[in-house]
């Protein structure tokens, strides 16, 4: 069975909001990376102020 055909009209609104679905995934992917980095630069510095203490 075929698939319904668009319009170029169409074509172009859906990937439209798929672009902008990819965008906000993209965001939230950014988003989590960052909160790891921080995470792992605070261990770090923890971890080397410790070891300067001791």
């Amino acid at each position: 069975m075929r698939p319904k055909s668009q319009t170029f009209e169409q074509l172009v609104k859906q990937n439209r909001q798929e672009l902008l679905q990819d965008q906000k995934s993209i965001n939230q992917i950014e988003m989590r990376l960052e909160k790891k980095q921080a995470k792992l630069v605070l261990a770090k510095q923890k971890a080397l102020s410790n070891n300067n203490i001791g």
